[in-house]
């Protein structure tokens, strides 16, 4: 298949990693921010065929882990109301509460549907009328279009049974708020590739300049995930402080300008809480005050939320990249995708989920032994 079967060729991989070794001379600490490449990084166990000096941690990109606990509470409650109607996307089912999460709803007879898209849920909007439904809007920039045009189609349609829970994050002040920590040790960014593809990368060379790191845009397989790596690497090396396109075959610099118009006209910046990570300032999106009927958070009365993490989850700390996976006590143990502690070990993109569905955790299990 064009434009993936060639960038899964393994002696082309092998070409770059010996690149990368003849390249690198000291220790570097890069950081992939979507867990999509996370994915790609421990599935192909890229990170262990890197030379010992290059270091990767796994950062915030995944935006079912960092929709805020309290979020999720609300979500709870509002699928547990009668004549509610709640769809999702499938990866959020599984996503602990604070006690629960939503297959708990639904096995307590709850209406939760999944959902391949939010036109859907407008769709089950119309065939419903005396049924409120609502769709549970998370994501970072690149589902910010699609959940902007349900928005609108259900104003066109009239639709006053329709609303959207709004968990919209965005990627460029997570790297602000990683960068600026005290805590910091990331020296170079693998930017996300579909976020880019949507937003453009215009926003990130001040990032580099400010924070004197080197970014490079990539894909999700392998050559492409290897292709950024040697980037920033070589930067490094350089001394150079410049963001590179490894992935100009669906990024431009201003990327897409209609799906930008789309999305500003529904949404507003707003400061959002990220789980495990905290408030980060202007860091997502919420609806403007014009579709404040379409606002599940308005329309709903949900009254205070109390909302308890657990105490063992370290969830907050991998995504930050300070830690990985298996430095939680908890991995592969008490915390399963059975039995999940936090997000990142449900997500289909969660960095604990790569770990486990991968054998990390057997590897782990082996050494013990």
């Amino acid at each position: 298949m064009k434009y993936v079967t060639e960038y899964r060729d393994a002696d082309l991989v092998q070409a770059v990693l010996r690149e990368i070794r003849r390249t690198v001379t000291r220790p570097h600490t890069l950081m992939e921010i979507c867990g999509g490449q996370t994915h790609a990084i421990v599935r192909h166990g890229l990170d262990q065929l890197l030379p010992e000096q290059i270091e990767l941690v796994h950062g915030p990109g995944c935006p079912v882990c960092v929709t805020p606990l309290e979020l999720i509470d609300k979500a709870l409650t509002i699928a547990e109301q009668p004549g509610v109607i709640f769809t999702s996307y499938g990866d959020m089912l599984r996503v602990p509460g604070s006690g629960r999460d939503l297959f708990m709803v639904r096995a307590n007879g709850g209406d939760v549907r999944v959902v391949y898209s939010p036109l859907d849920a407008v769709k089950i909007a119309q065939e419903n009328p005396d049924k409120q439904v609502v769709f549970f809007a998370i994501g970072f920039e690149t589902t910010a279009p699609a959940n902007a045009m349900s928005v609108l189609q259900a104003q066109a349609l009239g639709l006053d049974n329709f609303s959207v829970l709004v968990s919209h994050v965005c990627v460029p002040p997570a790297m602000h708020a990683i960068l600026g920590s005290p805590d910091n040790r990331v020296q170079g960014f693998l930017a996300a590739g579909h976020v880019c593809a949507v937003m453009g990368y215009w926003q990130y060379p001040p990032i580099a300049t400010q924070y004197q790191v080197p970014i490079a845009i990539t894909g999700f397989e392998p050559l492409d995930v290897i292709q950024g790596i040697l980037a920033v690497v070589r930067s490094l090396e350089q001394g150079k402080i410049e963001v590179n396109n490894a992935y100009a075959r669906a990024v431009t610099y201003e990327g897409n300008k209609a799906a930008q118009q789309v999305i500003d006209r529904v949404f507003e910046v707003r400061d959002r809480q990220w789980r495990g990570i905290g408030p980060i300032s202007q860091s997502g999106w919420g609806l403007r005050p014009t579709f404040v009927q379409f606002d599940a958070e308005h329309r709903f009365d949900l009254g205070a939320i109390d909302t308890q993490e657990s105490p063992i989850c370290i969830a907050g700390q991998i995504l930050q990249g300070l830690k990985k996976p298996h430095h939680c006590p908890a991995f592969g143990r008490q915390c399963t995708p059975e039995t999940p502690l936090g997000a990142t070990m449900v997500s289909s993109e969660g960095a604990c989920a790569a770990y486990y569905r991968y054998g990390r955790h057997l590897i782990l299990e082996s050494a013990h032994v």
